[in-house]
């Protein structure tokens, strides 16, 4: 039976990854073993040469022996043990010790053909395997040994047997081309794995800005903007107080009515559909959605940033809200109605919750402002005194009259109508003044 067929074409699948993109520790291994490899190549090479050359030659080709038969043991011992850390010391060790010794015991640097070039690439393996700071060692061994051959060249020259001219040529191409073909493949191997590295590091940063994105954007559908940007430098308590805003409670008037026999989804959809609208208006006029309650819908201007017509912002977002449910009254076939309530003054807000953040105001202008909807009448928008003082030149009120609030007694109250005369005309004038002049035709 083939040796493939015994394989699912998912363990082949499997195993061609593990080649072509391995993790670091198969990285280290592979290098490794094509230097080993190498090495043994050579010392082969040597070892037929040497054999070839006759009896007074065979001491020499002990040392290529040995080192074949010292690497293939720690190899046998590090395949039982599946200690990667002794077989790399020993494989490192040789590379670095046995080239060196072959050119002593042949006769230095010309008898050997400069053989001794192969030991780089134990400083060279122990970089691509063991990192920079820990192939430092390495290198400085290999550049005591060189200094020590060239120091002692002349008396191990002394020593050299007769090795044919042409043999010792032959011997030179093959270190020189051997060794510079070897690194070049081991380091184009080893770039290729780093390419690839850093390709899958530069997706795993872009997921993870998209991630970042994401959170982001959820963070700003809970909080505002201004909110969020603190809570990711880091600060752990948000509380501030603010001498002036306006808020405005916006409730669906008879939604147990308007809801009854509608499916689920339907029901959903229509809230969706309604409070989207009122989502994009509250965004038009730069003010802050605080929350939905059930069929409720609260806004705030002046809070989290303080603005000086947070009044007059509210005041055009709520006569904008009772036109869009007007039209979203027709598109649902549903006669929807709003109780508006409209209150300003001093609040206190901050963030509150440590796994589900809510931002929320505080004080007696959030209540009054609760109260002015919920004695208010439907399809009308109802403010408190303090909002009327603040619109009252600009805007067109009825003055209701005195209302009876649960735990204030009788509070004066107005309905807003809309805007003055003199207020409409300024806005126009304004716009008017950014509209281009019409170019003439032709141009």
């Amino acid at each position: 039976m083939p040796l493939l067929t015994r394989f699912s074409p998912v363990q082949l699948l499997a195993f061609w990854e593990r080649w072509i993109d391995p993790p670091a520790s198969l990285l280290g291994r592979v290098v490794l073993g094509l230097l080993v490899l190498s090495e043994s190549l050579i010392c082969a090479i040597w070892i037929f040469a040497l054999s070839s050359l006759g009896e007074g030659y065979a001491l020499m080709a002990l040392f290529p022996y040995t080192y074949i038969v010292i690497s293939y043991t720690s190899l046998l011992l590090f395949y039982r043990s599946k200690r990667f850390e002794y077989f790399t010391f020993t494989q490192l060790v040789m590379l670095l010790v046995i080239p060196f010794f072959m050119q002593w015991i042949v006769g230095g640097f010309e008898a050997s053909s400069g053989i001794a070039v192969w030991a780089v690439l134990s400083p060279v393996g122990a970089l691509m395997i063991l990192g920079t700071r820990q192939s430092t060692p390495w290198f400085l061994l290999f550049i005591v040994l060189a200094v020590f051959s060239w120091a002692t060249n002349d008396i191990f020259a002394g020593y050299a047997l007769p090795i044919p001219k042409y043999t010792r040529n032959i011997f030179f191409i093959v270190n020189v081309a051997g060794l510079s073909t070897i690194l070049y493949f081991v380091m184009r191997y080893f770039e290729v794995q780093k390419a690839k590295a850093l390709q899958e590091l530069d997706y795993k940063n872009q997921q993870l800005v998209e991630e970042q994105g994401k959170s982001d954007r959820l963070l700003l559908n809970i909080l505002p903007k201004s909110i969020a940007d603190r809570l990711k430098k880091h600060d752990k308590r948000i509380a501030d107080s603010y001498e002036s805003v306006t808020i405005m409670f916006a409730d669906l008037v008879d939604f147990t009515r308007i809801s009854a026999g509608m499916a689920p989804d339907a029901l959903v959809d229509m809230l969706n559909l309604v409070f989207s609208r009122f989502d994009e208006l509250t965004e038009k006029y730069g003010l802050e959605k605080i929350k939905t309650i059930g069929d409720a819908y609260m806004v705030v201007g002046g809070a989290p940033t303080p603005r000086p017509d947070h009044a007059e912002a509210m005041a055009d977002l709520a006569l904008d809200m009772q036109k869009a449910l007007a039209e979203l009254s027709v598109i649902t076939g549903k006669m929807l109605m709003m109780r508006i309530g409209i209150n300003s003054g001093p609040v206190i807000a901050g963030v509150i919750g440590s796994t589900k953040f809510n931002y929320d105001l505080w004080g007696d202008t959030v209540n009054m402002a609760s109260r002015m909807e919920h004695y208010g009448l439907a399809n009308v928008i109802q403010v408190s005194k303090s909002t009327y003082q603040l619109l009252e030149q600009k805007y067109r009120f009825e003055e209701r009259g005195l209302v009876t609030v649960k735990g204030k007694g009788k509070v004066e109250t107005y309905l807003l109508l809309g805007k003055t005369a003199a207020a409409t005309d300024d806005k126009s004038s304004v716009e008017a003044e950014n509209i281009p002049e019409k170019l003439p035709s032709g141009l």
